[in-house]
């Protein structure tokens, strides 16, 4: 059954010139920051932001706070179904980090995943939940959910082609969610600083549980607020400082323009946290954002992963993965 499904992947900068492919899933961070009149402002501004963050986390040996520039890869996983048609489906977007140490000129490869995009998560949350729970008096989760994405992913990441192109396995690092509330526990990391505990499991960790990755909450310093940061193996142990600023500094810039009200509020988290969303004391960035959009997009790409993907694959999807071991 591992021939089924064979993965293509491509690689474009992200920089200030960056202009989001067809392909692209438009509510991507970095997809919505990169459109409009303000583009190259949004685009140069946030660059600008994760450098100087880096540069601020990357303390040691850098008297100036300029040592170091942070490098973008947009990396796009296509799909094929080998029993389909020959086209192709765009399965999965992420961003790889580059590091630039100005003082040696050496070129340090960071993380990949961070951001993490996948048009068939889109199906699943913006339309296949969504619908199983239209008539219920009690919201419910459909049966067998998230199953095929999280075997679908992990196969990816297991494929050769994985491993031809990166050395280490993804980190997704995601926001917080406002229903749960998070405790402070004694932990304290050097880079990824103070660990929270969350009082319950979500549904999006039961989600990412299903593509095989554990889940660890921390808030790095001069942040306001934890992070979800989604890995495989030891987050603490696998990955250098380098690697792990590298992450910390892109995904806070992108949740600092896109949830302002928890990662760009004026307080920071204390011993007991719940993010709120309705959060009136935080400062805006410069970068314009579209969130309202960005919903609306989530259900059409949604509709678009079921009209090309689930349904008319639908009886190999199954089989495959019925057959898939993990």
């Amino acid at each position: 059954m591992s021939n089924d499904f064979q993965f293509t992947i491509k690689s474009i900068t992200f920089d200030e010139h960056y202009q989001p492919a067809d392909s692209t899933r438009l509510t991507t961070n970095f997809a919505n920051l990169a459109r409009g009149q303000q583009r190259q402002e949004n685009l140069r501004n946030a660059l600008r932001m994760i450098d100087s963050r880096f540069n601020a986390l990357a303390n040691w040996d850098n008297p100036k706070g300029d040592r170091y520039s942070v490098s973008l890869e947009i990396i796009s996983v296509d799909m094929n179904v080998a029993a389909g048609n020959g086209e192709t489906f765009p399965a999965i977007e992420i961003l790889k980090t580059n590091i630039l140490d100005k003082k040696t000129n050496e070129r340090i490869e960071g993380i990949v995943g961070n951001n993490f995009s996948s048009y068939v998560r889109d199906y699943d949350f913006s339309v296949l939940l969504l619908e199983h729970n239209k008539n219920q008096a009690q919201f419910t989760i459909p049966e067998n959910f998230g199953d095929l994405h999280g075997k679908l992913f992990q196969h990816f990441v297991r494929s050769e082609v994985y491993k031809k192109h990166f050395a280490k396995l993804p980190v997704i690092c995601l926001s917080v969610s406002d229903n749960k509330t998070y405790h402070r526990t004694e932990n304290q990391h050097p880079v990824l600083g103070v660990e929270y505990l969350p009082n319950e499991c979500s549904l999006t960790e039961s989600y990412f549980k299903k593509m095989g990755m554990e889940v660890r909450y921390f808030m790095p310093a001069n942040c306001v607020a934890p992070f979800a940061f989604y890995f495989y193996g030891d987050l603490l142990n696998d990955y250098t400082n380098l690697e792990l600023i590298s992450t910390i500094s892109t995904m806070e810039t992108f949740q600092k323009i896109y949830r302002p009200e928890i990662y760009n509020a004026h307080a920071a988290a204390g011993a007991l946290y719940q993010p709120n969303l309705r959060n009136q004391d935080h400062s805006l960035t410069k970068i314009v954002y579209d969130r309202e959009e960005r919903s609306r997009l989530a259900v059409q790409q949604g509709r678009f992963a079921e009209e090309h993907f689930i349904k008319p694959y639908h009886t190999i999807l199954e089989q495959w993965s019925a057959n898939y071991a993990r």
